[in-house]
Order: structure tokens, then C-alpha cells, then sequence
């Protein structure tokens, strides 16, 4: 008899509850059951685990990384697929594989490279793959030469934190005075240069922004499943051009992503983004975890989430082709079911289980998730 898979989530997306739920309908039919810790009592992720706890607060990375240790000693965790503190937490993956756990992450020495944007962007173009121009900036001189650079070359001048996730810390820059028109309808992401600049020079701390032309779409998400011998076994463009999505496998695409994500060993679920500069796809970011969108590639006949947990627990799938692109498709919220009662901000160890087996009724409070419709 096939023994069940224990996969532990620590605090993720509330889109990987689409993860969870593509790893319990397997095409191996094998039974897997689901840990997930979380900083917030009411992550849908929680809700969906098959058991969950609350994540103790304040600790550094390294003492993360022992919290993690733990967990996994503790609760029998086969496949751990960590995002917060990944770079800590792979540091030590001996000591996960002494107690019978596999990490879903690269490397450290992979991670490193991909913390910081400069240092990326600089790694990238070794390899031949193309980047957009950039400056780093620390205070308001230096982000006005940048801005004033990229103006006099006719591009529209944005900025973002040097590290970080996601869209956090994105900004437009314009050079239009801040008016009344600016607090009419929905906020933007364009910030006033004046109002930042006045900012920065006020402020007794220096920022670490990466400064660079606004690009522009498609925005193309390249989902890759690699091997821990640097071979892809599956890569798939998301394609995202305003509401609408959809899949390609085009190689002005998929090639670049398969030299980052081969030659700096971004083993099991990686990501891989670009955008136009003109007429040339380049570079805009590398995440070196599961995408929030990984599971539309559902759509394609594929379930990437079970690969991986393959992958990493040596069942090797081989190069995996997608049966079919799926149609175009847009994002819409939906509800998804919360526990009854809130977790206690503190828990306690104890070796029962801490929420029940079974996901909470929808009837006491969901939460909007974005699932994908056909268009």
C-alpha cells in the first residue's frame, strides 16, 4: 500500500488554497494530506490544511529556520515547500533531509542571486539573457539624474524596492502636480516626483530602489518545473495582456527562461517574468517559488503542483509536455470557506492535531480568492 504524502505550506498566498487543492486531486490517486501555518488566523490556506497552526511572531530568519525544523521533526513532513525566510530555511536542508523532509526550493546559492534585483539583473545578462536599463538609487539625487536619464530617452520612469516580492513598493513616476484630479475615482500606482523627492530628502534613512522604464505588455510568466540536475522538465508561458490571459510556448519566451533557471540551478518551482523594451522581451523579475497563478496551468491539462512534489520526493516525471494550450481566460474573485472561529494568536506545542480535519463551512465568514474563467 502506498503510504500517504504529508506537505507542509508555511506562510503563503491565500492563491496557493488552488495548490492544495490540485495536490489532493493527484492523477497518482495518492492521498495527500496538508499542513499550512500562517501569521493570520483567517488565511483561506488555513482553512483548507488538513491541520494548521499559527506562526510565532518576532523570530529572525535563523531562528525561522529552527521554528521550521521543528514543525517537520514534528508533524512527519515529507515535502516542505517554504516561502517565508526560504534563503534561511535552505541553508540548512541536510538537517530537513536528516528528518526525512525535502525542501521544494533551489538552492541557497541560487536564492542569494535572486534576493536582490541588481545583483540578478547583472547575473542574467552574463548568460546572455536581455534586461531592460536600470539604476539603483539610495537618496533624491541620485533618483533625479535616474529619472531625468530615462525621461531624455523618451521612457516613463518607475521604481521598485531592490528586493522584495510581487508588485510591493511599485510606483510610476510623474512629473504632473498633485491636483484634485488625483483623489477622484481609484488610486493609482503614479506618484508625484516633487512629493518623492521631498520625501527622500526629509527622510534620515536611505531607500534601495531599483529605477527603470516603465514596460510594457504582454507580461509574460514563464512556470518552470526543473530537476535538482538543472534540467526543465516543464516550462509554460501565462500570458497576461490587461484583463485577458492565456498560455504560450513561444521560445522568444521559454528559451530565456530556461537559461536563468538551468544555469543558476532554480530547481523544482521557479518563475520567470518578462515584459517589452520596445521590441525586445526582457527580463523583469525571478521568483524562485510557485507562482500565486501556477495552478491556471490546469487549464493546460497539467496538474505542476503534483510534479513537483514528485520531483522532490525522487519520483522523477521526465520532460512533460502539456497536452493541449488551454483558451483564453480572465481572473475573477471568489469565496472561499473560513474556520468558524478565529486561532488564538499563541498556540502552545502539542502533539494533537490544532484544527480539524475536515475545511471549516462556508456559512460562518470566506474570504475572495481569484480563480480563473474561460474567456
Amino acid at each position: 500500500m502506498v503510504s500517504r504524502v504529508r506537505v507542509w505550506l508555511n506562510r503563503t498566498y491565500a492563491e496557493n488554497v488552488f495548490f492544495m487543492d490540485q495536490l489532493r486531486r493527484n492523477p497518482s490517486d495518492r492521498a495527500v494530506e496538508i499542513h499550512a501555518t500562517h501569521g493570520d488566523a483567517d488565511s483561506p490556506v488555513l482553512a483548507a490544511a488538513d491541520t494548521a497552526e499559527l506562526e510565532p511572531e518576532g523570530l529572525s530568519p535563523a531562528g525561522y529556520a529552527e521554528y521550521a525544523l521543528a514543525q517537520c521533526r514534528r508533524r512527519g513532513i515529507d515535502v516542505f515547500v517554504p516561502r517565508l525566510h526560504q534563503s534561511a530555511i535552505v541553508a540548512h536542508r541536510a538537517e530537513f533531509e536528516a528528518v526525512g523532509t525535502a525542501l521544494l526550493a533551489p538552492p541557497p546559492e541560487a536564492v542569494a542571486v535572486f534576493q536582490d534585483k541588481v545583483v540578478a539583473y547583472e547575473a542574467v545578462q552574463a548568460v546572455g539573457v536581455p534586461v531592460p536599463p536600470w539604476f539603483r538609487v539610495r537618496d533624491a539625487d541620485e533618483l533625479l539624474a535616474a529619472v531625468e536619464e530615462l525621461e531624455a530617452g523618451g521612457h516613463r520612469a518607475c521604481f521598485k524596492p531592490a528586493s522584495g516580492a510581487g508588485g510591493v513598493g511599485f510606483r510610476m513616476i510623474t512629473r504632473s502636480p498633485f491636483s484634485l484630479s488625483h483623489l477622484s475615482g481609484f488610486p493609482t500606482p503614479y506618484v508625484q516626483l516633487d512629493l518623492v523627492l521631498d520625501a527622500l530628502r526629509r527622510s534620515e534613512e536611505p531607500v534601495d530602489w531599483l529605477v527603470m522604464p516603465r514596460l510594457e505588455q504582454p507580461e509574460v510568466s514563464v512556470d518552470c518545473l526543473t530537476g535538482p540536475d538543472n534540467r526543465v522538465r516543464l516550462a509554460i508561458g501565462r500570458v497576461k495582456n490587461g484583463r485577458r490571459r492565456g498560455f504560450t510556448l513561444q521560445e522568444q519566451w521559454l528559451e530565456p527562461a530556461r537559461l536563468v533557471v538551468e544555469g543558476f540551478g532554480l530547481h523544482y518551482l521557479s518563475n520567470v517574468q518578462f515584459r517589452m523594451f520596445g521590441d525586445t522581451p526582457v527580463l523583469m523579475d525571478v521568483n524562485t517559488r510557485p507562482a500565486g497563478g501556477l495552478h491556471q496551468l490546469s487549464l493546460c491539462g497539467v496538474n505542476v503542483p503534483w510534479l513537483a512534489v514528485q520531483l522532490a520526493l525522487g519520483e522523477d516525471p521526465g520532460t512533460v509536455t502539456p497536452p493541449f494550450l488551454g483558451q483564453d481566460y480572465t481572473v475573477v474573485a471568489g469565496p472561499r470557506p473560513l474556520r468558524p472561529v478565529s486561532i488564538p494568536q499563541q498556540r502552545p506545542e502539542t502533539e494533537a492535531p490544532l484544527l480539524p480535519a475536515v475545511p471549516a463551512p462556508a456559512q460562518p465568514g470566506s474570504v475572495q480568492t481569484g480563480a480563473a474563467l474561460p474567456l
